[in-house]
């Protein structure tokens, strides 16, 4: 007897979620970090709890290569992240350029997918 697992993951989505909900969060001044609980994270998931335990790593991977156009060149939004399981929350570095960029209105500039094949 076989079992085939027809749930898989789209890190793709997720990431694109993450990234719009970190856009929509920041506010008019310029940044450099920011802190996102868990809990919170699940919801921006939409209730998929292995995306924000289990997969988050993968899901961040691809989250971190948003890009936004700046004066210096295309930047990344996110420039690194850590997880404290302590106090169950994400703990994100972000460039200072970028978020600049992003509050003037430029369009985020996405990972082209086929790359990661």
């Amino acid at each position: 007897m076989g079992l085939e697992f027809t749930h898989t993951s789209n890190y793709f989505l997720f990431a694109q979620l993450f990234v719009r909900y970190v856009q929509q969060h920041l506010n008019s001044q310029s940044v450099s970090t920011m802190t996102i609980p868990l809990d919170v994270l699940e919801k921006v998931f939409q209730n998929d709890t292995a995306s924000a335990t289990t997969n988050l790593d993968s899901i961040l991977n691809i989250a971190d290569e948003y890009k936004v156009e700046t004066l210096n060149g295309d930047q990344k939004i996110i420039q690194s992240y850590s997880i404290d399981p302590a106090l169950q929350q994400l703990v994100l570095t972000l460039n200072a350029d970028a978020i600049q960029s992003l509050n003037e209105g430029k369009p985020v500039i996405e990972p082209d997918a086929s790359d990661y094949t």
